[in-house]
């Protein structure tokens, strides 16, 4: 009997990955998808991308959407919160686990752990302690594209926000920057791949710089640039 999931989606290519291992597994039924929004934005967190375009790739892929929506500037309980309420949500429904495009971060995957087995619902990582430089090497060869939507400015100029994503950029990137991205380096918006019936249309506005407070007790910020990625139609 195959085992009910929902994925959490951010539209990027490690959740589309996520999706298409998932799909490919006999023993898992992915039910629907789940993105948490800023709630005045309506953008999901530091990737930026609008709702919009989220549900339409939703559309392509064929898939229910579930929109989860985060107060703005708040505390971490408040996200937890709002996790949880749709993980309950999720459980009552008959899902009986998450599946996350996670690769090596073993805090943030213990952290996700802690907050599914408060729900009752377990996690699942199809690409976890994989290689990330094949992983994008497999990512790419299976027929995804995708686009830059937030850069680390540390890392990265103005230009790198709205590039594509190909073997040139990955050939270029600094050593200290892992190739999928994983560390927050950089985001992505997927717009076509094995998972979408058809190509997601979009268009790149403005390129933006924003600067990220690090709490209370320094005045450190991180910079990135955000390419306004958005529906042709606006």
């Amino acid at each position: 009997m195959k085992k009910k999931v929902s994925l959490s989606w951010s539209g990027g290519k490690d959740s589309a990955f996520a999706l298409y291992k998932a799909l490919q597994q006999e023993k898992l039924e992915v039910l629907n998808l789940h993105t948490s929004f800023n709630d005045q934005l309506k953008r999901v967190g530091m990737h930026g991308t609008p709702e919009s375009l989220i549900e339409l790739q939703a559309a392509v892929i064929g898939l229910p959407l579930y929109k989860i929506y985060i107060p703005a500037a708040s505390s971490n309980e408040a996200y937890e919160a709002a996790m949880l309420t749709f993980y309950r949500q999720q459980k009552k429904a008959g899902i009986e686990a998450i599946v996350f495009g996670d690769i090596f971060l073993e805090d943030l995957r213990a952290y996700r752990d802690q907050l599914l087995k408060k729900a009752g619902l377990e996690g699942i990582y199809p690409l976890w302690q994989q290689d990330s430089r094949q992983l994008i090497q497999d990512f790419m060869a299976a027929g995804f594209k995708t686009t830059i939507c937030a850069a680390d400015a540390k890392y990265f100029g103005r230009r790198a926000a709205g590039q594509v994503i190909d073997q040139p950029f990955i050939d270029q990137l600094p050593p200290e920057v892992d190739p999928c991205g994983e560390r927050g380096e950089f985001h992505t918006f997927v717009s076509e791949g094995p998972v979408f019936k058809e190509p997601v249309p979009f268009k790149i506005g403005e390129v933006l710089g924003k600067s990220y407070g690090m709490g209370k007790g320094t005045t450190q910020s991180i910079d990135f640039w955000f390419a306004d990625i958005k529906p042709v139609e606006e």
